[in-house]
């Protein structure tokens, strides 16, 4: 899935601009600017992969920002990940034929475990499971609901029904730029041997060497890149001899 470890833009779209939330609170996010613009600035900074959210989607179960998506993969040459909304195989399948590179799929996995199979069945390794953190549980719905599921044991679940790869979000420190808890990160990556993707609390380029260390294959990184804590460029480079 990853040719070492990457270091991946977030670009959030809520009606139809960037935004990036924090904690993962609907309303507590700031805005920067046309999600295009940003893709094709952080695919000339040197990002090799794009990751996408729809977060009305990803709140109302509903894709309310597929033109501005659809913009973005029609006009970049690296691979995207997207998610939010994407709660069935037919949805899925259409986007994965339509030159979306992984679908992300959380509310829906949790709902449904044998989606992630189903969807496997026809394009093999292309699902990336979902699992959104407060402290050790796993939450759904924007984050809104929590369901009692340990983000560990889920990962060995969804790695037998065939996910290529789980992305784990911290949602206790998402969007704070205060640090990352790589114990948490560390416990899931050891439990699976598919690609952990690493996302949330991100603020220095120290950071980011953290969770490679924690043995992620790839960290999402969103507020730090657009509040200029670090550029793509230095946090390529931080890691590119590790």
């Amino acid at each position: 899935m990853f040719e070492g470890f990457e270091v991946i833009p977030a670009v959030d779209v809520q009606d139809g601009a960037v935004v990036q939330l924090v904690g993962g609170e609907r309303g507590s996010g700031r805005e920067y600017g046309d999600p295009v613009e940003a893709a094709e600035r952080w695919v000339d900074a040197g990002a090799r992969t794009l990751h996408l959210v729809d977060l009305d989607g990803a709140f109302d179960g509903e894709r309310e920002n597929a033109d501005a998506i659809e913009r973005i993969v029609e006009a970049v040459d690296v691979p995207v990940q997207l998610g939010g909304g994407i709660r069935t195989a037919a949805d899925a399948r259409t986007l994965l034929d339509g030159g979306v590179e992984r679908v992300i799929l959380g509310t829906a996995a949790v709902e449904n475990p044998g989606l992630v199979t189903e969807i496997n069945d026809t394009h093999p390794g292309r699902v990336l499971v979902s699992l959104d953190a407060k402290g050790d549980e796993v939450v759904v719905s924007g984050w809104t609901e929590g369901t009692g599921i340990d983000p560990a044991e889920a990962a060995i679940e969804y790695e037998e029904r065939g996910a290529g790869g789980i992305l784990f979000t911290d949602v206790d420190v998402e969007g704070r730029l205060e640090g990352v808890d790589a114990e948490r990160v560390q416990r899931v990556a050891e439990a699976v041997s598919i690609p952990v993707v690493a996302s949330g609390g991100v603020g220095t380029i120290s950071d980011i060497r953290t969770l490679h260390e924690a043995g992620a294959s790839a960290v999402v990184v969103g507020s730090a890149l657009y509040e200029g804590r670090f550029t793509l460029e230095e946090a390529i480079a931080s890691v590119a001899d590790q």
